[in-house]
């Protein structure tokens, strides 16, 4: 089985190109995935990893995604291999997605804001405010 699922930020602005052979539009960008575990006294690393999408979801990255934004992506890993001019050997490991989402709010510093217009009260931040137990006795496990 190969699927990824990988949730980070674009590092640069999806770059459209299109194949000689058909026309067919493929976009490219990358993702900074921040590493989930951090040691004691180091800073949060991240991997950078390249991302193509293929026509109809390639149009839509290179259309709606931009630098910084945080997006999600569902796909497999490809690997492959060509010889330049010079003859020299060519190795690259990407992600073909196969699904693309965005993933950080719709306005910055205001997450709930489309929720609480559909939901009222029930947004997802405030969920459970007036929710309390007051002993380990009463919960059922």
């Amino acid at each position: 089985m190969n699927k990824v699922i990988l949730m980070g930020r674009l590092t640069r602005d999806p770059e459209v190109r299109y194949t000689q052979t058909n026309n067919t539009l493929v976009a490219s960008f990358s993702l900074a995935v921040n590493r989930r575990f951090v040691r004691q006294g180091e800073e949060r690393q991240a991997d950078f990893i390249n991302i193509v999408a293929w026509s109809k979801l390639g149009e839509f990255c290179s259309k709606y995604f931009k630098k910084g934004q945080q997006v999600g992506v569902i796909g497999r890993i490809q690997t492959r291999t060509w010889d330049d001019d010079q003859g020299t050997k060519h190795y690259v490991t990407e992600v073909v997605a196969e699904e693309a989402y965005f993933a950080d709010s719709k306005r910055e510093g205001d997450a709930n804001a489309s929720f609480e217009n559909t939901f009222g009260d029930t947004a997802p931040g405030n969920m459970g405010a007036d929710f309390e137990v007051s002993s380990s006795d009463d919960l059922p496990f």
